[in-house]
């Protein structure tokens, strides 16, 4: 299979007036630092920038169009450095058709109004206002972007010392490049649904249209023939890494653990065959002691797998897979989790399910327990048991609503301490702003899937974000 690697690309332009140029002297030397400043502060790991320059007419407008197009930019900002027409900016993002950010950046808090009515001379004085006028175009861009149909969004602020504004910058680049992963991923589709879990149903052709991405069909009979390939020495060396990564508990039986082991290392060479960024699976296989015995299993690899940013969603819960691949990859976790219980003397939920968990995101060690019997599904074997750490933890599913279209539902929480159910299951006390009756109320009100993802740290705003370039509703909770 070959293997494209598609890096987030930025572009960056800022704006100015050609007239401006000859009659006031330093100015666009001036405003094209400014833009070196912005240029820089995009630059990080993973992300290029298709920085344009100053764009200040027309001609020079259409042409960058051009050149953001054939760039193929993810995400454009658009710095106002200056006054300058609009008619030096539509063509630019017109051509290019992709999300803008405008930059209405100051180069200061303020003027210094007392220097500045020293100087004496009016051409110079207006020179030096001009090169603080990043306001003024901005309504004007505005209106031109509502009437023609582009999708903008704004952040006003100060090229230097201002953290908000920065932050902000950061946010819209970490949803660009989410988007782009989420465009670019592979979900693997192995088994079929939970018979009967109508909420779980999904619309795969509707993901694909509005995520992007490829869902590639896999067979369980591919993994029961992979299992078969893998040696003894392999297997001794996957049981050695599931006791150094978990806290593997003293009943499990090394038969348990072998087959374990093997069923870990065919999920590995199934994905790498098939270059899959996430999967959603389920299967029964009775009838098929080669498939039963491949499910049932499957759980320590779909754990390894989730903690290494290949999330593996269980009961085919396809929409879950795509949020718990969006909480991954804004580097948050992202465990496959529902709600279990209510405790009103706490106020707290209990959430967590059966099958894999995000190890990453773990407080403490996982354990593994034996299950004589998979509540609701074939066979017996290894599970796994951990709590999401302690702390912030952001909520998202990915709803399918009646009218069908997709939404991101979202909401923030805590991660507590407290006693959980030790049952070989993931679970987990969350608290919420609201009140457990509030958000439970609230949150259903929304008709999500019964399945959430959850990862560590409060990322709404960037959630939002993705929510705003995907052209999604958003609907957050608390």
């Amino acid at each position: 299979m070959i293997k494209i690697h598609h890096p987030l690309r930025v572009g960056l332009f800022g704006i100015g007036l050609d007239t401006y140029w000859p009659q006031f002297a330093g100015l666009k030397t001036r405003l094209e630092r400014y833009l070196g400043v912005v240029a820089e502060r995009l630059q990080r790991p993973g992300v290029e920038v298709v920085n344009l320059g100053l764009i200040d007419s027309p001609p020079k407008a259409l042409e960058a169009g051009h050149q953001f197009r054939a760039a193929d930019v993810d995400l454009i900002f658009l710095h106002v450095t200056t006054y300058a027409l609009s008619s030096t900016v539509l063509p630019v993002v017109q051509r290019a058709k992709v999300p803008v950010i405008v930059l209405n950046l100051q180069p200061a808090a303020a003027i210094d109004y007392a220097n500045f009515n020293r100087m004496g001379d009016r051409t110079a004085m207006t020179g030096e206002w001009l090169a603080y006028c990043a306001a003024c175009p901005v309504p004007e861009i505005a209106n031109v972007f509502n009437r023609a149909g582009v999708k903008f969004h704004q952040i006003t602020g100060m090229l230097h010392d201002d953290p908000v504004c920065w932050n902000e910058v950061d946010a819209w680049i970490e949803a660009a490049r989410v988007a782009n992963v989420m465009f670019h991923n592979r979900l693997g589709l192995m088994g079929h649904y939970y018979g009967g879990m109508l909420d779980i149903y999904s619309d795969t052709t509707l993901q694909c249209a509005t995520f992007g991405g490829h869902m590639e069909m896999v067979e369980v009979d591919e993994l029961a023939a992979l299992r078969r390939e893998v040696s003894a020495e392999a297997i001794r060396d996957r049981v050695a890494e599931f006791r150094h990564l978990f806290d593997v508990q003293p009943d499990c039986a090394l038969e348990e653990l072998d087959r374990a082991a093997r069923t870990s290392l065919a999920l590995d060479r199934l994905v790498a065959e098939h270059d899959l960024g996430s999967l959603a699976y389920y299967y029964m296989g009775t009838g098929n002691a080669d498939n039963e015995d491949a499910i049932s299993s499957i759980i320590l690899g779909n754990s390894l797998l989730t903690a290494r940013g290949i999330p593996v969603a269980g009961e085919y819960e396809v929409k879950n897979a795509q949020a718990m691949k969006i909480m991954d990859s804004f580097g948050v976790g992202g465990s496959f989790t529902e709600y279990y219980a209510m405790d009103f003397a706490a106020d707290v939920v209990l959430m967590g399910h059966d099958g894999p968990g995000h190890i990453a995101i773990a407080q403490g060690k996982t354990k593994v327990r034996p299950l004589k019997v998979y509540h609701g599904k074939v066979g017996r074997g290894l599970s796994v048991e951990m709590s999401v750490k302690h702390g912030p933890v952001t909520l998202l599913s990915v709803v399918e609503t009646g009218t069908g279209k997709l939404k991101l539902l979202v909401a923030e929480g805590e991660s507590v301490a407290g006693p959980i159910l030790e049952i070989g299951n993931t679970n987990s006390r969350y608290r919420f702003s609201i009140g457990a009756r509030k958000f439970v109320n609230d949150w259903n009100q929304h008709g999500p899937a019964h399945h959430c993802a959850v990862g560590v740290g409060h990322i709404a705003h960037k959630i939002e974000k993705l929510g705003l370039l995907l052209g999604l509703e958003i609907a957050r909770v608390g």
